[in-house]
């Protein structure tokens, strides 16, 4: 899966450059009750000012949550799309191992026959397999106890 062109492109986000110039030849503005000069404009526009900021903060934030909520997206189709592939590549390597396991398996029955008879090569291969899966078996067993120790944070006995 491939995402759009445009999906990894961030929305053009507000920077100084859009602010528009504070210009001299604006007269100051002046509330009906200004008996102090001009101190009270100043005041009513700094409040503007700064809620003008924190309008653009929000506004810049929705804009980062929605460019970081795209990117995350588009990452988690990518990782999804080669698991898949992944998993799909390591089936098809297990089932054609398990093949050659078989080939092997029943190849040494066949070889083994003139030597032992056909019961015996049989025997002498089925115990060699169960010896092969009783070590697995085991050596799994103790990576299990290991993870466990690790999970509940007994320090037990480490290997």
């Amino acid at each position: 899966m491939t995402p759009p062109a445009d999906a990894g492109i961030a929305p053009l986000v507000r920077d100084d450059a859009d602010m528009p110039e504070p210009s001299d030849t604006t007269p100051p503005v002046e509330g009906p009750s200004d008996s102090a000069g001009d101190s009270g404009s100043d005041l009513d526009g700094e409040a503007r000012s700064l809620l003008d900021d924190v309008h653009a903060l929000i506004d810049d934030g929705k804009t980062y949550l929605e460019a970081e909520l795209g990117f995350q997206k588009t990452r988690a189709a990518f990782v999804a799309d080669r698991a898949k592939a992944t998993i799909v590549f390591g089936a098809i390597a297990a089932l054609l191992g398990l093949l050659a396991l078989v080939g092997l398996t029943v190849g040494s029955i066949i070889a083994l026959t003139p030597l032992l008879t056909a019961w015996g090569a049989s025997a002498v291969v089925v115990a060699i397999l169960l010896v092969a899966a009783w070590l697995a078996a085991r050596g799994a067993a103790r990576k299990w106890s290991s993870l466990i120790r690790a999970i509940t944070g007994d320090p037990g006995d480490t290997p």
